[in-house]
């Protein structure tokens, strides 16, 4: 049940609905046809944005602030509840099994339970984003500290670093054709409109 519940909320297909509900289009014929906030920007801007991300954050931080403490479960039985939310909104049930790349999700697993790791890599996603203009790469270099920071600056935490290291993974596999454009030189910068499909 708690595996169901997991998958289900993270497979709420947030940016979807909200540009559904404001202008009417299927956010997986815009841009990239990409579920997330980044694409959802492109078409909406901040206003829209930043909400979404937040919730999206929120999918992955219920199994671990919430869901896990009420079954009792340990910090790593919590973080595997995590990544079902995070496969519930890269692989959403409601909408054909499409969604985003798990990195606003995977975020909220790493606030509940490492902060200062979180801290970390927003950070350096922060700085990847502002000097490169490439939100798909400040997503990468932000999953790839991942591990090291929970291992650093939580010692009491090392038992969820692999399961971390392997959703860092995954973030990356995720962007497997973003980086592919970023190689070929092809990769558009944050905040540039992108009018077509797949561009």
């Amino acid at each position: 049940m708690a595996i169901g519940l997991s998958y289900l909320v993270g497979a709420i297909p947030t940016s979807y609905l909200v540009v559904r509900l404001a202008r009417g289009v299927d956010l997986r014929t815009v841009g990239s046809g990409n579920l997330g906030a980044t694409n959802l920007f492109r078409l909406l801007g901040w206003r829209y944005a930043v909400p979404v991300g937040l919730f999206d954050m929120l999918k992955g931080a219920f199994p671990v602030v919430v869901l896990g403490p009420w079954l009792g479960t340990t910090p790593l039985g919590a973080v595997g509840l995590g990544l079902v939310a995070v496969l519930g909104h890269v692989f959403s049930v409601f909408v054909g099994f499409r969604g985003g790349k798990g990195v606003a999700t995977g975020s909220g697993i790493i606030l509940g339970l490492a902060p200062w790791a979180f801290v970390v890599s927003l950070v350096i996603w922060l700085l990847s984003v502002k000097l490169s203009g490439y939100v798909s790469l400040g997503s990468i270099l932000g999953a790839m500290a991942l591990p090291p920071a929970i291992w650093l600056l939580h010692p009491e935490r090392r038992e969820i670093v692999w399961p971390m290291a392997a959703l860092s993974l995954l973030i990356v596999w995720f962007h497997r054709a973003n980086i592919g454009r970023l190689v070929a030189g092809t990769e558009l910068r944050f905040g540039r409109p992108r009018p077509e499909v797949g561009q």
